[in-house]
């Protein structure tokens, strides 16, 4: 079966550059951002957006990766140890199905008090199970509950998104 491109690498790098500017724009006003990469994709989109941000972002970026078991969430880990108390954080993966995985990975950074959580998807299905809400999207597609949508990340870019 051949792969339905919704999103080709040209097009991703052109939606990434879009969110990035978005990100720095309504975050102008803060001095630090902790952005927070869901892995595997996630963290590589976290990264991407980073360096984009970081000629029009005058405040200090971090990154760093939260990684779990996407089908069972109950460990959640944060791979640095970073303070989450009084933050800005972007919490970050590259498609936003259901809702589930950035709803548990909230779980460990309400444990702290951050100043403001937004959330950052390159691809968000229109239909959710879970209440979260996507800041910033990339792309937003109406699917069937049976088709997937996978992100392909090599060597640290998006080559494209596609549907099955």
């Amino acid at each position: 079966m051949s792969k339905k491109y919704i999103l080709t690498e040209a097009i991703a790098e052109k939606k990434l550059k879009r969110m990035a500017l978005e990100v720095a724009e309504r975050n102008y006003t803060e001095n630090e951002l902790l952005l927070i990469g869901i892995k595997e994709n996630g963290i590589v989109i976290a990264n991407i957006i980073a360096k984009l941000m970081k000629d029009v972002f005058k405040g200090k970026i971090t990154v760093v990766a939260l990684s779990m078991d996407k089908k069972k969430p109950e460990v959640i880990a944060i791979e640095k140890d970073v303070a989450l108390d009084g933050k800005t954080i972007l919490l970050i993966d590259d498609v936003a199905n259901s809702g589930r995985t950035m709803l548990y990975a909230l779980k460990p950074l309400l444990e702290e008090h951050p100043k403001k959580i937004q959330t950052l998807a390159l691809v968000e299905r229109t239909h959710k199970s879970f209440p979260v809400d996507v800041d910033y999207v990339g792309l937003s597609i109406s699917t069937t509950l049976d088709e997937h949508i996978y992100v392909e990340v090599a060597k640290g870019k998006v080559l494209g998104a596609w549907m099955e």
